[in-house]
This record gives structure tokens, sequence and C-alpha cells, in this order.
């Protein structure tokens, strides 16, 4: 993202039973875990749930249904001690292939060739504030 600009993504809440589908990233400036649901960039002229069905296929090659905006967030956070601001369209979908929601964990990869881990995590750890969920709003939507 380039410093001064707002930027619009598209992520997903996949659920399975008290769980939620996140990526854990970690900030190297506050030294800090956090977990973020799967999705990312809109591109010019791209609807927020295309954006959603493309960055899921790309990342780990699955393809999504029955997807449902749940609300949109105003992010505005500092990641690695840069201010970023975001527009979140955060949806609710399920997978086409229902082995994803039998895996405990698998691997995804950025656009920019770097893999990722997606674990279940249960919603109670982020609402107890065990683990930090972004965009912090998050939490009010689930």
């Amino acid at each position: 993202m380039k410093k001064g600009q707002i930027r619009a993504i598209a992520i997903c809440i996949f659920k399975k039973n008290e769980s939620i589908l996140v990526c854990e990233g970690f900030d190297e400036f506050n030294q800090e875990y956090y977990y973020r649901p799967i999705g990312g960039g809109i591109e010019y002229g791209e609807t927020s749930s295309n954006a959603l069905k493309r960055e899921v296929l790309e990342e780990i090659g699955a393809n999504i249904t029955n997807v449902k905006l749940l609300g949109a967030i105003e992010n505005i956070f500092t990641y690695n001690g840069d201010l970023g601001h975001e527009i979140v369209f955060v949806y609710d979908a399920e997978f086409v292939d229902k082995s994803f929601y039998e895996k405990p964990f698998f691997l995804g990869c950025e656009d920019n060739g770097v893999p990722f881990k997606l674990f279940w995590k249960p919603i109670s750890d982020f609402r107890n504030e065990k683990i930090l969920l972004v965009p912090e709003e998050l939490s009010n939507l689930l």
C-alpha cells in the first residue's frame, strides 16, 4: 500500500462451529502477533465480492459460495510503525470444497510468493482478548 492512500479490501469470515479461519501475522515494530481473516485488495473496476472470490482462489486455491456482506469497517491502524487506512468489506461465505473445514490448518500464498498459515481459532479467544483480531472493529460483526 502506498503511503497516504486509503486501500479498499474484502475479507471473509469462514466459520466452523465456534471458530473462524484466520492467518497469523507479526508486527515487528510492536513485537506483537495478530490474526486476520483471509482476503485482499479490491482492484479498480472490481466489486468487493468478486475481489473476495478472486483473492481466496489465488491465495488458497478455493472456490467459495453463499457470499454475504456482513458490513464495512473503516480501519485506521499502525503496522510496523507506519500509518495505514483501509475500507474493509467484511463477508461471510462457505467453501465449495468441504475438506477445508476438516483441516486444522493449511497454507496459503500471498501475491508476492510469501507463504502464510491459516488456522481455525475459537471466537472466544478474540472476545477474551487472548489473541488480537484485526481489524479491531471486526469482533463487533462476529
